[in-house]
């Protein structure tokens, strides 16, 4: 008998995980099928997507786009058009739906994500922020709800990998590798004058502009702590960060042995996405392969927290825990955006962030409520801060 597909939606399909995610469904097109897809703004791109996998739906966030959509899509007359916020927090829970690859960037995630869980979907994880913001009440409703979360993040799903078979044996210490983003020789004096350009030129990996940043601040890193934290029950403390510029050992565990486990391959974000969809069997996939005769040299340092403090602030921001967290990604995020059109320095940053965090209200036990009033509360004092500094 043959096998029912299963359906699955993509929420941002557009961006680097959902094309990469969906050169995996081409792969296996015998066992997955596109239920929904969906974008914010890259209308043109979704509409090409929905031609070639003809989904039951697609979403276009930004509803300023949905005329352009349903003209680009005239003649696919199967295919459902839905716009706006919340079409896309309603879509996840559509019957036929197997499992949501969150895939969106930023704080937009979290209430779809939220709504997946509740309907009952298996989760590949792929949007930090989620767990970042709201990472306790996430894996509560995760439990409540008998849903698997799979991390599609390449360290979380290398270090997944590691403890399959060791679950219930004792983990000492994570060990979180990153590149060290393409300024990590530089100075603090260098880092100054560093623009955005040269920021989003990663020397390992192919990402969006938000990550790409983030990554280069070291704040990707310390958003993937939180993550791991929430991920595989180990508490911050023994959370180790170690720069890995040849992004091979994608992070490893060590157990209350010594032993140490890792997972090792070449930088290629369709390994852990396909092991999300597949997990616990592991499929063919094409592609280059590691040849450790070729990789003469695996290197390891410490990071440097003064130099990149966002590090050092979302290790303070877990720490504080509440709503701590949700008040360092929201600064993050405009400050973020703002460095990308120049309005802030790659070192001011971490000072916008820093300052955010001291005035924010904090909330020792926030529910999703608190959540967004935090969002838009810490978006409010970044923008004004940034604000504020460009008119001096």
């Amino acid at each position: 008998m043959e096998k029912k597909k299963q359906q699955i939606c993509i929420l941002g399909s557009t961006g680097s995980i959902g094309t990469q995610a969906l050169d995996v469904i081409r792969q296996h097109s015998d066992r997955y099928e596109i239920y929904c897809l969906t974008a914010n703004n890259s209308v043109e791109k979704l509409a090409q997507q929905a031609r070639e996998f003809k989904p039951a739906v697609v979403v276009i966030g930004n509803e300023a786009h949905y005329e352009t959509l349903q003209e680009l899509l005239r003649d696919e007359p199967d295919i459902k058009v839905y716009a706006g916020k919340e079409a896309l927090e309603q879509i996840v829970s559509a019957e036929p739906i197997d499992m949501v690859l969150a895939s969106m960037v930023g704080f937009s995630g979290l209430v779809p994500t939220i709504n997946a869980i509740k309907a009952h979907k298996k989760i590949c994880l792929a949007n930090k922020e989620t767990l970042v913001v709201a990472g306790e009440l996430i894996c509560s409703l995760a439990k409540e709800n008998h849903v698997p979360i799979l991390p599609v993040d390449s360290e979380h799903s290398a270090i997944f990998q590691s403890i399959v078979g060791d679950a219930d044996n004792e983990i000492t210490k994570i060990l979180l590798t990153c590149s060290g983003g393409p300024f990590r020789k530089f100075s603090h004096e260098q880092l100054k004058t560093v623009t955005a350009t040269d920021a989003l030129k990663h020397p390992t990996w192919d990402m969006g502009a938000k990550i790409t940043i983030d990554s280069a601040s070291l704040m990707n890193k310390g958003f993937e702590v939180m993550e791991a934290k929430w991920l595989f029950g180990v508490p911050a403390d023994r959370i180790q960060v170690l720069i890995h510029p040849q992004s091979i050992v994608h992070s490893a565990v060590e157990f209350i042995d010594g032993a140490v486990k890792a997972q090792l391959g070449v930088p290629d974000m369709r390994l852990p996405i396909q092991y999300a969809f597949s997990f616990p069997e592991r499929l063919p996939l094409s592609g280059e392969r590691l040849d450790l005769f070729k990789q003469q040299c695996l290197e390891f340092f410490e990071p440097d927290i003064e130099k990149f403090k966002c590090l050092a602030l979302a290790y303070e921001a877990i720490n504080k825990g509440g709503n701590m967290p949700c008040i360092l990604n929201a600064a993050n995020e405009v400050a973020n955006a703002a460095f990308r059109r120049d309005e802030c320095s790659f070192l001011g940053m971490a000072d916008v962030i820093e300052k955010t965090m001291q005035q924010a209200t904090f909330d020792n036990d926030p529910n999703l409520d608190i959540y967004l009033k935090t969002d838009a509360e810490a978006r409010a004092i970044a923008r004004s801060l940034i604000s504020n500094a460009a008119a001096v």
